[in-house]
């Protein structure tokens, strides 16, 4: 009898996860990430490369890989166009591949209606309701990201050159990084070159300082946590789960209104295990 295959994977800028479930066992491996919209053939490279790695360590033969049921949360699918590209150049004709963030409120919810608030270097929100998703940014540093990692670190450093002109509040961290960049000459070099990532390294001691009382980071914290609830609300929420995810979003759980607080609730698992979930939908 043969084995019903499927495949997921979750391909994040920095970051790719891939999983394979064969009969009733699983595999997964990790690999670089890259951006669809932004570096289309270095992201077909990598994604061969985790797929390869992926049926090596399942042990998939030629034919099982070619005929196995295929998902593909991607960061930078912004449309159709992009998505045939990627899976031409994969070779996988039958491969469903879509932005990231299907994957994401899949793993985090499964069937059941609420929301989700996902913020690591990026961010995003989510409203699941009878079966139907609704979202909200996801658009990228430039146009928005509000709340993520990077935007912590974008305006910590906007304020600190603020606070350093006399306008708004002092700051302990924003002089430690006046400091640590060489002023703001090097702040605005920094600022300049600086990636995403680059400046969501930044977002762990916002986060800290914030705890312990810093007027800036905690005027920043407070306006991610505006700007979750804000979102959520204009999505519909109304007192139903709610759940954050990616590396800042616990962070903002104490920053909440009480209300969602209250309505907070662990992911249900993963988005590697979300494009697993979608894959199997698609059998």
């Amino acid at each position: 009898m043969t084995k019903t295959v499927l495949i997921g994977v979750d391909g994040g800028g920095t970051l790719c996860r891939a999983a394979a479930r064969v009969g009733g066992t699983r595999f997964e491996v990790e690999g670089s990430g890259a951006n669809a919209s932004s570096h289309p053939d270095l992201c077909v490279t990598r994604l061969r490369a985790v797929l390869d790695s992926l049926a090596q360590e399942a042990g998939l033969t030629p034919d099982q890989r070619a005929a196995a049921q295929v998902y593909i949360g991607l960061a930078g699918v912004t449309g159709p166009q992009i998505a045939a590209q990627i899976r031409s150049g994969l070779g996988l004709p039958r491969a469903v591949i879509e932005e990231d963030r299907a994957a994401a409120v899949a793993g985090a919810l499964g069937t059941e209606d609420g929301c989700l608030a996902a913020l690591g270097t990026g961010s995003f929100l989510a409203r699941q309701s009878d079966g139907a998703v609704r979202y909200q940014g996801g658009y990228g540093l430039r146009l928005g990201d509000e709340a993520s990692g990077a935007w912590l670190g974008r305006e910590m450093l906007s304020a600190a050159l603020r606070a350093q002109d006399g306008f708004g509040p002092q700051s302990d961290l924003g002089h430690a990084l006046l400091t640590r960049f060489g002023g703001p000459a090097g702040v605005i070099t920094f600022g300049l070159e600086a990636s995403p990532q680059a400046l969501a390294e930044l977002a762990p001691d916002i986060t800290a300082a914030a705890g312990a009382g810093d007027a800036l980071a905690t005027t920043l914290l407070m306006r991610g946590a505006g700007y979750i609830s804000d979102g959520l609300m204009a999505l519909g929420w109304r007192v139903e789960p709610v759940v954050l995810t990616g590396g800042l979003g616990p962070r903002y759980a104490a920053w909440l209104p009480e209300p969602m607080q209250a309505s907070l609730r662990e992911p249900k698992g993963s988005a590697l295990d979300g494009a697993l979930m979608l894959a199997e939908r698609r059998t």
